[in-house]
């Protein structure tokens, strides 16, 4: 096929190039990543985004340099600009336009196959958590322990519907910016102000007419002592009624009740405060406002402050990301095993260790080994070597489980993101259910255990105590702390590990 002499320049030869060689690579990189048994999020970067760019760029270039060059021969003459007659009796002319329309009709599947595989490449959970390593590391190894492994990140972050979709575009162009330039923040704030709202992602799987009657909770932890006391506690959580076709008539997903509509203002951007509530009731119209009479705030003070309606998130602050704490991972490791509860000491030996601070991993396991050794050969050398084996395998769980739950480089574990499910590292139901919060009336949110669970067993396993079904005991702490349990919140000791 004769080519137009208008093609003929340094810039539509150049996106000629440019175009055959990015085609030349992709189908390389495609054909490599076929037979490839290993995953790589930089390869699908490369083969669906970086170079098709510089071939679609390429393809742009060669129209351009024509146009400007027929320009230019044009402004040189001394004839007016003439449009091509397109004649399709003409035989010459005819076979060039099915030849274009051919190689077009190619492009176009061939742009709109790859214009898929980039939007679902985009949307993957391997895009997401491990293309930008080091930042996303703390985020995509913690929800591949969590409850929603198997659900893409973005039907919770993005959702349905065009516009979010766009909207969750356009910050990604800012994450991309903040990454390359190192303008991320160390933690990474949370929580997320600008996230979809709960009833839009959470409620497509969790409605709130989805009822779920009271639920028994075990629990088990080890003491800190030499034969690593076991400590159970059975809890009955209210989370609905006795019986679920009750509905939310009471419990504590009570809270999403379509008939009532709870807002709050938080005092403090990380919504760790919480001064001011208020409670409609969607069918009467009544209204409740409590205010924290410790912590009052004037009307000045909450204009400007950020007034949201409660929902999902706020309870459940870490439903696919869950930073786990070390008494938290060490006695799961003990539970399932892989840390032998019968190895005198260790929970000691590792909550030595881990109350301390590291910059780097590397750091962090090398400081892990030592101080547990450190610690066995200072206080129980015998015991050290006559369980040397054991220790030695349950010092390399205490590094792996270090490294599922703590990120140095981000400085991300779980004292910065804390989850409000309950109340024993943060303040969670607290911030709101403290007995503080009053009306004008005189009524409290009330801070009654009562309200939420019932303890129905608790004790050392080998003399449990319990109670009937129906009942309910008093808190007993497993560690004797002179009545302090009854007075102070569980988080002003609990929640100090790294701090």
């Amino acid at each position: 096929m004769k080519l137009p002499k208008s093609i003929y320049n340094w810039i539509s030869i150049s996106g000629f190039i440019l175009a055959i060689n990015s085609l030349i690579i992709i189908l390389i990189l495609f054909l490599f990543a076929w037979f490839s048994k290993e995953s790589n999020a930089y390869m699908g970067l490369f083969i669906y985004i970086i170079v098709p760019s510089f071939m679609v760029l390429g393809l742009l270039l060669i129209p351009t340099g024509m146009l400007l060059k027929r320009r230019k021969k044009v402004s040189t003459s001394e004839t007016t600009e003439k449009w091509p007659i397109l004649d399709l009796n003409n035989k010459i002319q005819r076979k060039a336009v099915v030849r274009i329309s051919v190689i077009t009709g190619i492009l176009l599947v061939v742009s709109s196959f790859g214009s898929y595989q980039a939007f679902h490449y985009t949307e993957s959970v391997e895009f997401c958590g491990t293309l930008c390593h080091q930042v996303m590391e703390p985020e995509y190894v913690t929800y591949q322990h969590s409850a929603h492994a198997n659900v893409k990140c973005v039907e919770c972050h993005v959702g349905e519907g065009a516009d979010w979709y766009v909207k969750s575009k356009l910050s990604g162009l800012y994450q991309v910016y903040s990454v390359l330039f190192k303008k991320y923040s160390r933690p990474i704030a949370t929580p997320l102000h600008n996230l979809r709202p709960a009833s839009e992602t959470c409620e497509k799987c969790h409605w709130p007419e989805k009822f779920y009657s009271q639920k028994l909770r075990n629990q088990r932890s080890y003491l800190a002592d030499s034969g690593n006391t076991e400590w159970d506690i059975s809890l009955l959580m209210k989370i609905g009624p006795q019986h679920s076709a009750l509905g939310l008539s009471e419990g504590i997903h009570w809270h999403i009740n379509k008939d009532f509509k709870m807002e709050y203002i938080a005092g403090t951007k990380d919504r760790e405060t919480i001064p001011w509530v208020k409670l409609t009731n969607l069918k009467t119209g009544e209204t409740k406002i409590f205010m924290d009479e410790e912590n009052p705030i004037d009307q000045a003070a909450m204009d400007t402050l950020e007034k949201r309606s409660m929902d999902c998130m706020d309870c459940h602050t870490r439903p696919s990301h869950v930073y786990k704490s070390a008494p938290n991972y060490i006695d799961q490791a003990m539970l399932t095993g892989k840390i032998p509860a019968n190895i005198p000491w260790i929970k000691m030996a590792a909550m030595e260790a881990l109350k301390i601070p590291y910059e780097t991993k590397d750091h962090a396991h090398t400081q892990i080994y030592l101080t547990m050794v450190s610690w066995y050969k200072d206080n129980y050398p015998d015991a050290y070597l006559k369980d040397f084996t054991r220790i030695q395998k349950a010092i390399k769980v205490v590094q792996n489980e270090y490294s599922d739950n703590v990120f140095p480089y981000m400085k991300a574990d779980a004292t910065q993101y804390l989850d409000h499910i309950g109340h024993l590292e943060s303040e969670g139901c607290f911030r709101c259910h403290s007995d503080r919060h009053k009306t004008k009336t005189g009524e409290t949110i009330s801070k009654s255990c009562d309200m939420c669970h019932t303890i129905l067993a608790q004790g050392p396993a080998k003399n449990i105590q319990t109670v009937a079904f129906n009942s309910s005991m008093e808190f007993v702490h497993p560690v004797f702390i002179r009545g302090k349990e009854k007075t102070a919140l569980c988080s002003d000791c609990h929640k100090v590990l790294y701090e």
